[in-house]
């Protein structure tokens, strides 16, 4: 069985149990494969003191078993706010000598790391030490935000140039990857997976009554029902869906995730008038999430920017179509009326029309569902194996 140590700052743990799950979907699904033996490297980073939100992180164990994978946590010094252009190699400093001693146990074939920046430069040190082959795997954030800082965009380059592979979560971003200057030979296009047994149409019939008296919030049978998944920042756009609130009647919004943008987002839906038809769910569990998207009539998501958002597919795959940017992958995902709208500007009036639009001739849910019948956790981590043995052979 070949061996594969990857490092990712984007994984879940108690501290924050939705934090990067696709990633651990992909992980465990590869070791459940049977034929990679899979080691797991979450680098946690801390300020020099640990309070307020860190402690938590503070107080992880430093090695777990998790979803079937052995998961290393050691920590590294962190700078908040201004200490991105040294993380890449705090990351290395901290990990290496935790990576010589498992090489040294358990020979690894290959260094992955499944985010770009700092992931990817703290990985090429790695794997560099170890004389491995080296795979680095683009998500969207860390090539549209990270990839046009100068420093984090030399710290890159030099990471794509050390690869031996590279991945991309859509053609688009591999299109993006290409344009920096990284070699366009050595990408791969990795879809994201699903979890097929949770994500799919739920036709229960008092689906809405039900999550109106668990969650406390008003969702009519005989009102337009919107969700919005992702985090509370501003690039993701949910003002531009409470504002949009305005011009489609009786609409409920539901904004699942959490983030600093809270703050302004309840205020403006107070100040356009909807506070009382926006609910702010918080983080929701898997098990929970599937029931919100199968209520919603429509996922709206006016985002600045993706890779391919796995918000996108889930909500497909519960039969619900989507309302976005055509930003990123989504022109991929979204190729007909059926699969939602792409919006060609980022305003309330867009979204509102689009929205309109399915709520006047909404597309079967089964219909919908049917998109998505590509995806799954065992095809994500089928095709990634056979990307780690391509590469290997390379080597």
């Amino acid at each position: 069985m070949k061996h594969v140590l990857v490092l990712s700052t984007l994984y879940p743990n108690a501290a924050g149990p939705r934090f990067g799950t696709f990633v651990a979907r992909s992980i465990e699904a590869l070791a459940k494969r049977g034929n990679w033996r899979v080691t797991m490297v979450n680098p946690i980073g801390l300020p020099p003191l640990a309070l307020g939100r860190y402690r938590p992180l503070a107080d992880l164990p430093e090695v777990a078993e998790e979803g079937g994978v052995t998961v290393h946590r050691p920590r590294f010094t962190l700078i908040p706010r201004i200490g991105a252009r040294r993380n890449a190699a705090a990351i290395a400093r901290a990990v290496l000598p935790l990576a010589k001693r498992l090489h040294a146990e358990t020979p690894f074939d290959l260094v992955d790391a499944q985010f770009f920046f700092p992931d990817g430069p703290a990985a090429a040190t790695i794997a560099r030490e170890l004389r491995l082959p080296l795979s680095i795997k683009a998500r969207g954030s860390d090539i549209s935000f990270w990839g046009v800082q100068d420093f984090a965009k030399a710290q890159m380059l030099d990471a794509a140039r050390a690869a031996t592979g590279l991945l991309a979560v859509s053609r688009d971003l591999a299109g993006q990857m290409a344009a920096m200057g990284m070699d366009e030979s050595k990408i791969t296009v990795h879809y994201t997976g699903l979890d097929r047994d949770r994500f799919r149409p739920l036709e229960h019939t008092q689906l809405r009554r039900q999550l109106s008296g668990e969650m406390g919030f008003a969702m009519p049978d005989n009102a337009p029902l919107l969700a919005c998944v992702g985090a509370l920042i501003e690039r993701k756009g949910q003002g531009i869906a409470i504002a949009a609130l305005k011009d489609i009647p009786g609409a409920r919004l539901v904004l699942i995730g959490k983030g600093e943008d809270e703050a302004r987002l309840r205020a403006l839906a107070a100040s356009e008038g909807v506070a009382e038809r926006v609910f702010f769910a918080g983080s929701l569990d898997h098990d929970v999430m599937p029931l919100i998207l199968s209520a919603a009539d429509v996922m709206v998501l006016p985002t600045v920017a993706e890779g391919l958002a796995n918000a996108w597919v889930e909500a497909l795959a519960c039969g619900t179509p989507v309302v976005t940017t055509d930003v990123g992958g989504a022109r991929e995902l979204i190729t007909c009326d059926t699969a939602g709208r792409l919006l060609a500007e980022r305003t309330p009036e867009a979204v509102a029309e689009a929205v309109n639009a399915i709520l006047n001739a909404p597309p079967p849910r089964e219909a919908v569902a049917a998109l998505t019948e590509g995806f799954s956790w065992e095809a994500n981590a089928a095709a990634l194996a056979e990307y780690y043995e391509r590469l290997v052979g390379q080597a």
